[in-house]
């Protein structure tokens, strides 16, 4: 397990331990779901799709999503769940064991440390964080209350990507030197919308949460979140964050030791802040590094990895003896080419059978029973880092850098105060990390 903390660089926390049950080996959990939009609806039919849940609690800011999820989760054949407008009154209860928080992006980490702090396990939707200081808090948060957090990179979970990534260490195609990931993923433009009254039934307050205080819009509410700075990372930090975590994964690094990031919102004119088109790169040392694509205007296809709805996202491994591609997270399959003339040598296909994200959190179930941090495959510690490549990466495009070198004992930026404030954020109280 990769060991990020430092005593000097976390000091000052002051956590509450609340005991959870003792969980025999046939016992179902019980869990808690925030955030019930598009992803969360999703949470609720894949933990009772595990068979070993009961979903007792129900969260969100939003009125009308709760009584969408009450009826889904009838529909589903659940029994009626507790619902709240406001997740530390589900946390303060003993009818939850475990959370699943499926907000956006800026609430992962709070979400997560009051989950920790009342006694919680977790399962916290990617990326772990919103910015590196709170993926480094919840790393210590986690240890510090001996919680099972499980962040939903799901590639980690599927079995065909476990294979091809034991496969790569086992030496398939060489000594490795670089891993590439794609997310050319159709985006088109979210144009303006005007600020207008908090609809009824919206808690505007506690969805922005750590955010700045904004009119509404609904710009800012329902997805197009991800495209503003305050909630959301852009795409490098949606979809791209699984690629990178494989690209990571395959080639066993951590933390690198610079970053350069380049590209633009080009064509359109809307309100969008992050960027459609990203190159980035992560260089460790002189044998190895990462490098990841965002493309979300129209393009082509990249080392033959198959376009579906226009989309191109996967990864490809390069080394010393040939190249492997590898689809995205459910049945992408692998291919393998080796030898001066790149002759395939290997075609795994897609795979039926349960989705990753189910095979996923059956694993944190597996954990919250055994108390055993070594049964995560994604734990908070692998997690946290992931997500700081891609925030590295927009750093390094925010501030304009021709690169950005890392202090990995300082936990900062070498000689650049611009990057390092944007290692945090300023927090709204009381919504602070």
């Amino acid at each position: 397990m990769l060991n990020l903390t430092r005593r000097s660089f976390f000091q000052g926390a002051t956590l509450a331990v609340s005991a959870t049950r003792v969980m025999g080996a046939n016992d179902r959990v019980r869990v808690g779901v925030v955030g019930l939009g598009g992803r969360g609806s999703y949470h609720i039919g894949a933990w009772m799709e595990t068979g070993e849940v009961e979903v007792t609690g129900l969260c969100d800011i939003n009125q009308s999503a709760r009584e969408r999820a009450q009826a889904q989760l009838e529909k589903l054949g659940g029994a009626k769940a507790a619902a709240f407008d406001d997740m530390r009154k589900m946390y303060e209860g003993d009818t939850v064991d475990a959370v699943s928080i499926a907000t956006p992006n800026h609430w992962h980490a709070l979400a997560t440390i009051w989950a920790c702090e009342a006694g919680k396990d977790v399962y916290v939707e990617k990326p772990a964080s919103h910015n590196i200081h709170e993926g480094w808090r919840m790393v210590e948060t986690a240890r510090q209350t001996k919680r099972m957090v499980q962040v939903g990179m799901q590639s980690r979970s599927s079995p065909q990507k476990r294979k091809a990534i034991q496969m790569l260490k086992d030496g398939l195609i060489g000594e490795l030197y670089m891993a590439k990931g794609l997310c050319f993923k159709r985006r088109k433009s979210i144009g303006h919308t005007p600020r207008i009254p908090v609809p009824a039934g919206i808690d505007w307050n506690m969805f922005l949460g750590p955010a700045p205080m904004q009119p509404f819009s609904k710009n800012r509410y329902k997805y197009n979140w991800h495209w503003f700075w305050d909630t959301g990372n852009g795409d490098i930090g949606n979809q791209g964050v699984h690629q990178i975590d494989v690209c990571r994964w395959g080639l066993g690094l951590a933390m690198p030791k610079w970053a350069f990031a380049s590209g633009a919102k080009y064509i359109y004119h809307d309100d969008q802040e992050t960027p459609n088109t990203l190159l980035a790169t992560l260089g460790y040392d002189r044998k190895r590094e990462i490098v990841f694509e965002v493309r979300g205007l129209l393009t082509g296809p990249e080392a033959g990895l198959p376009v579906s709805e226009g989309n191109t996202v996967g990864n490809i491994f390069f080394g010393s003896d040939g190249w492997l591609w590898m689809g995205s997270e459910d049945g992408g399959g692998f291919r393998v080419y080796k030898g001066e003339k790149q002759e395939q040598v290997l075609n795994e296909g897609p795979l039926p059978g349960t989705p990753s994200t189910v095979l996923h959190m059956r694993n944190l179930l597996e954990a919250c029973r055994s108390r055993k941090l070594a049964d995560l495959h994604a734990p908070i510690e692998e997690g946290a880092i992931s997500a700081a490549l891609c925030h590295l990466a927009n750093i390094s495009y925010r501030v304009d850098s021709s690169k950005l070198a890392w202090d990995g004992a300082g936990q900062k930026f070498v000689n650049n105060p611009a990057a390092d404030k944007l290692l945090t954020r300023q927090y709204r109280k009381p919504f602070v990390v």
